[in-house]
């Protein structure tokens, strides 16, 4: 019989060495991202706190710590798989093996003060001046944004703190941050209910602004008062401001921009066309009507400023990481105020940790810009190498630096894309009149049309209008306001076409100064919002103006 031979694979015994922290603190890592966040460093927030264990347990305040960021990095497992994955490295020491209901105790123990302090102390811009992408001219450009669409459990501790959603669902945690757009870096953060809206959250981190930054924000914060307050940091500002806003032309620029003034704040006005041609053929046009600080027509061209608004949409890139790369829209696990408020801080110091390790990536190698390096690949290395205990303590570009830099994508290609329906039983499910397309394009060339200033606007005509508002001081919005009035005494005006009439004039502002005019007799309202002019007093001027 023929003889048949089995031939064997050779086998190799790969042996490795993991250095942990000693004893019981010896769960108490994150992997390579430990580096970032050492233990002296954890150690010290939870003193600051006075959040240390009065007794050395079996679960310390630091590995708790660590705990929470696992919790993080694994968000679609338990508590007890994930200390698994903090263990599975360490086995032959005794390390405890805690219930899922000695896991929760723990995070109970620590409160949210140790996580928030955590945060503060990572945040902050971290490209270098000399790194692509990240500034403009002399200025970093940082941004504002909100994101509502980060979803609780539905306990009734979370209702009574968020409100339910107003379409049905979980309830929902407004999320304001200030961020580097171009390592999309979180400067700052704030969140809660989003009642308070977004200009109140945003108005609780202007204290991260500075001289060297240059603001984006979208139209959701073109207000007379926040703008002022963002100016007062000494920051300067390109926005995008409401179309029904009537600024004056103070002074006509060479590149179609004019000087003008908002809430008290000098500023340019940019107004342009912007049409582009995707790789299929089609064209798409949309409109931006921006504000700027930037008065130099000559160093900060309308044309350029135009361009670099778009940078302002990086910051949906940041939130898409945290919502969907990493939470995968998982709905967090905290079913009480203190528990997503840890939580949320815990996850925002994840996010920046791995920010940063891709950062530290793209700077290794000059001139590499930071939107080459991948996020996910960042995230799952960082999984695996809590898994294998690795890289605890290494210093400089680790395991996930060197998969970032081998894996670079090419340089940014400029796309159109469609905006996604938050909720699909939201008002706003059908859109179909916006012209945007149904998938991301990409764009073969962009025009960029700059229009002229609008046409003064005709003088008043001239008319007797009592001077008030103090001794010796005439109102002219008021004269303004007499004289539309007049002109059409039988129409009955409501305070909207009012407002967009006076220009540079809020909603709410209008609604305050009509309703003090309607005290003083200078106008009447007819009925609720609708306001038409005064009949003739016979009340003397001079005593008109002693009311």
């Amino acid at each position: 019989m023929p003889s048949h031979h089995v031939l064997r694979a050779p086998v190799v015994a790969i042996t490795r060495t993991v250095t942990v922290a000693a004893g019981r603190f010896a769960p108490g890592h994150l992997g390579e991202l430990t580096s970032i966040v050492p233990f002296e460093l954890v150690d010290a927030v939870l003193s600051e706190t006075r959040t240390v264990q009065r007794r050395l347990r079996d679960l310390p305040s630091r590995v708790g710590v660590y705990f929470l960021l696992a919790m993080c990095l694994f968000p679609e497992i338990g508590y007890r798989l994930v200390w698994h994955k903090m263990v599975a490295s360490l086995s032959g020491m005794p390390v405890a093996c805690p219930s899922a209901k000695a896991l929760r105790d723990l995070r109970r123990r620590l409160g949210s003060a140790p996580a928030r302090a955590l945060f503060e102390v990572l945040a902050g811009p971290l490209a270098q001046p000399r790194t692509p992408g990240v500034r403009f001219g002399p200025y970093r450009t940082v941004s504002f944004d909100g994101c509502s669409s980060t979803k609780v459990s539905d306990s009734e501790r979370n209702r009574g703190w968020l409100g339910r959603c107003p379409h049905g669902g979980y309830p929902q945690v407004e999320l304001m941050t200030l961020v580097e757009t171009g390592t999309r870096a979180v400067i700052g953060a704030v969140f809660g209910p989003t009642r308070e809206g977004e200009t109140a959250y945003a108005s609780r981190l202007l204290n991260h602004l500075g001289p060297e930054m240059l603001v984006l924000w979208d139209r959701g914060f073109d207000g007379n008062d926040f703008l002022a307050a963002v100016h007062a940091t000494g920051a300067r500002v390109l926005g995008r401001i409401n179309k029904r806003r009537r600024p004056p032309v103070l002074q006509r620029l060479a590149d179609s921009s004019y000087l003008s003034t908002i809430g008290g704040v000098r500023v340019r006005i940019i107004e342009a066309q912007v049409s582009v041609t995707c790789t299929d053929g089609s064209n798409f046009e949309g409109s931006y009507r921006l504000a700027t600080t930037l008065l130099d027509a000559r160093r900060y061209p309308a044309d350029r400023l135009v361009r670099l608004y778009h940078e302002r949409w990086e910051h949906e890139s940041a939130y898409y990481a945290l919502r969907h790369t990493i939470l995968h829209g998982r709905v967090l696990r905290s079913n009480d105020p203190i528990g997503v408020e840890q939580e949320m801080w815990a996850l925002l110091t994840l996010y920046q940790l791995l920010r940063r390790t891709m950062v530290e990536a793209a700077e290794s190698q000059p001139g590499t810009d930071p939107d080459r390096c991948g996020f996910t690949i960042a995230l799952q290395t960082a999984r695996d190498l809590l898994v294998c205990a690795q890289g605890i303590f290494e210093q400089g570009i680790g395991e996930i630096g060197r998969r970032l830099l081998s894996a670079l994508a090419p340089a940014r290609r400029t796309r159109v894309s469609t905006r996604k329906v938050k909720s699909p039983i939201s008002r706003y499910a059908e859109r179909k009149m916006d012209g945007r397309p149904d998938g991301s394009r990409t764009v073969t060339s962009m025009t960029i049309t700059l229009l002229p200033p609008p046409a003064p606007e005709p003088a008043l005509p001239a008319a007797t209008v009592p001077q008030y508002v103090g001794p010796g001081k005439t109102s002219s919005r008021m004269a303004r306001v007499l004289v539309i009035l007049q002109t059409e005494p039988e129409r009955q005006w409501r305070a909207r076409e009012i407002a967009e009439l006076l220009g540079d004039v809020t909603l709410v502002a209008t609604y305050r100064q009509l309703a003090r005019w309607t005290e003083k007799g200078m106008i009447k309202r007819v009925r609720t919002g609708r306001y038409t002019a005064a009949p003739p007093s016979p009340t003397p001027l001079r005593d008109l103006r002693k009311r």
